[in-house]
């Protein structure tokens, strides 16, 4: 079980299935809900589990102890985590969870070509129709 913490793969497959259990509970949640109301009650949580495990974690020190680089790239990267979490409520407001969330599933898309252009990431022929192959099913599944 050690090992298996370990996994990257292990993590991302968690994430996957957390994320697919996002979408459904947000769709029903944002119910009558407006939006925004509705992004901010769940960063709220996020917020306060996310403190607790810190906090239980003994990593509170750790807070005080980034980088500034570090702090301005994680400020950047909250800020477009917030961007996003308000799109994609607006767009599950709007729209059929099982069309918005591979339109949202595109960001695999985008993190594969931005990987290789701003972080010089290499990926081989067959990565590179895995992203074409991502992309078209997006598509596929999102439009009628």
């Amino acid at each position: 079980m050690a090992e298996l913490a370990q996994s990257w793969r292990f993590w991302a497959l968690l994430s996957a299935g957390f994320a697919a259990l996002t979408a459904i509970l947000a769709k029903v949640g944002v119910t009558g809900v407006e939006s925004d109301v509705a992004t901010f009650v769940r960063t709220v949580v996020i917020l306060c589990l996310t403190g607790a495990i810190v906090l239980a974690a003994g990593q509170s020190q750790a807070l005080t102890q980034i980088p500034g680089r570090s702090a301005l790239f994680l400020v950047l990267s909250g800020l477009a985590t917030g961007a996003s979490w308000l799109c994609y409520f607006r767009a599950l407001s709007l729209g059929d969870a099982s069309r918005v969330a591979p339109i949202d599933k595109l960001s695999v898309v985008l993190v594969a070509i931005f990987g290789v252009v701003i972080l010089g990431e290499k990926l081989s022929g067959v990565n590179w129709l895995g992203v074409v192959l991502i992309a078209a099913g997006a598509v596929l599944v999102a439009f009628r």
